[in-house]
């Protein structure tokens, strides 16, 4: 049987990468193809509950690498348990987030190094890299904005940071899409969402239909 595909949505704060890959799931069953949407730190039990020891605002002195491994352990969890199923039973998953943040966040932003977080998330992921990224590309500023704007609950560890850091993160995250141009895909995030909808629906029909497995 033909397996599935496995697409990641990345970016900084404030890209609109949930509102979006609720709605391109919608747009991919209405193809008639299967989906499964999750995110990262999260998708299953136990990486749900991972993902709340991460962003909680009190765990302020919580060291860099225990944070990537944290991100790590919750990925591989999320990894066996629903990715890889899914995939197995030809679906396409759609995930908010995979190791792409992670070379972003902790590697580039933290400063530990994108090597070495990439060799703690191999030893999570074993090799098992997405078929597609997108990556929604917006100025931080402009994220920070938005999520202000539209905040509905508490903040979370991540907000407290400075811009500094989030320019951090677009900095690694424009690293990589120099680095993987095959695999990673430049979303313009501050277009209206339904430009940024149509440009990832596009993308994603082409890579799920004009490649060969």
């Amino acid at each position: 049987m033909k397996k599935g595909w496995f697409i990641t949505i990345e970016g900084p704060e404030g890209a609109g990468k949930t509102s979006i890959m609720n709605k391109l799931a919608e747009g991919l069953r209405k193809e008639g193809l299967a989906v499964t949407a999750t995110r990262e730190p999260g998708g299953i039990a136990i990486a749900e509950q991972i993902r709340e020891v991460i962003l909680n605002k009190e765990n302020t002195t919580m060291d860099g690498r225990t944070e990537a491994l944290l991100y790590a352990a919750a990925r591989r969890q999320h990894l066996v348990e629903k990715i890889k199923p899914a995939i197995e039973r030809g679906e396409v998953v759609l995930c908010d987030r995979f190791i792409d943040s992670s070379l972003s966040y902790q590697g580039h932003a933290r400063g530990l190094g994108m090597e070495d977080v990439y060799e703690i998330n191999q030893f999570a992921i074993d090799e098992f890299m997405p078929d597609l990224t997108l990556l929604f590309d917006i100025r931080p500023e402009v994220g920070l904005a938005r999520i202000q704007a539209h905040r509905s609950g508490e903040i979370n560890r991540l907000d407290l940071e400075g811009l500094a850091f989030h320019e951090k993160v677009r900095e690694g995250y424009l690293h990589l899409l120099g680095k993987f141009p095959s695999r990673i895909k430049r979303i313009d995030a501050e277009a209206d969402m339904e430009q940024v909808y149509e440009d990832s629906l596009k993308l994603i029909m082409e890579r799920v239909t004009g490649s060969v497995r």
